[in-house]
């Protein structure tokens, strides 16, 4: 990932040891998860051997998850450098309040969007055959944890929102990009094919989307005190 070039040395030196820490987790991640439960699936469906698999698929979770611990202190270091992660000095403004509210509202439907994903991909499952084989049971894991992850993320800016911190809107904005690039796929893929309503949903999503990270952008500068008048179309 490319750093913000507007960095200081000191936040620079942190974010590039974040994302060395990064790396390990995710591969223990994104291999753990499929083998974990892959393996625990053929294990209960065709042999033993699928248990050994799921051991080595729990031991990469765990390796992602002490890299995960790993990063919580450079994360916590850069946020003591980042203003944004302060509250904001313009919390006593009612602009800013209204605004931090109005970001936690973005967030939490986030939050819900993300769990529907999540609920979505384990249904659809069913029709792809996902459960009556290892290999797409771990492959279908794998994926319905990243909108659950997500979920996780967005609620976990609720109480800096509400504390007038505007790292949470920044926090949101990226969350709703990621949502945003499969949803482009998913619309994609329904106009190509003729599924109107396979449009319909990833239009719709883009277009959620694209107004929130807008609004939680400037929702994001009203916290800061840079605009204190109230959040509408047309400024910034």
């Amino acid at each position: 990932m490319r750093l913000d070039p507007h960095l200081t040395p000191e936040q620079r030196e942190l974010a590039v040891g974040i994302q060395a820490k990064a790396k390990p987790m995710s591969y223990g991640m994104v291999l753990g998860l499929p083998l974990a439960f892959g393996g625990l699936h053929y294990g209960f469906t065709r042999g033993p051997i699928g248990f050994a698999a799921a051991v080595v698929g729990v031991g990469l979770l765990a390796f992602g998850s002490y890299s995960l611990v790993q990063m919580r202190g450079p994360r916590r270091r850069l946020r003591l450098v980042t203003a944004d992660a302060w509250r904001s000095p313009a919390a006593h403004l009612p602009g800013a309040r209204k605004a931090a509210g109005f970001a936690a509202y973005l967030n939490g439907l986030l939050v819900l969007l993300s769990l529907a994903g999540t609920g979505w991909l384990l249904y659809k499952g069913v029709g792809w055959g996902a459960y009556g084989n290892s290999f797409g049971f771990g492959a279908l894991m794998t994926a319905a944890a990243l909108p659950f992850g997500m979920a996780i993320g967005a609620a976990s800016t609720l109480p800096q929102l509400l504390q007038v911190i505007p790292a949470g809107a920044k926090v949101g904005r990226s969350l709703y990009s990621i949502i945003f690039a499969p949803a482009t796929t998913v619309a994609g893929e329904g106009v190509k094919g003729g599924e109107v309503e396979q449009a319909a949903v990833g239009i719709g999503t883009m277009l959620i989307c694209s107004a929130a990270m807008t609004l939680l952008k400037r929702a994001a500068a009203r916290m800061r005190g840079e605009h204190p008048g109230p959040l509408r179309a047309g400024r910034d």
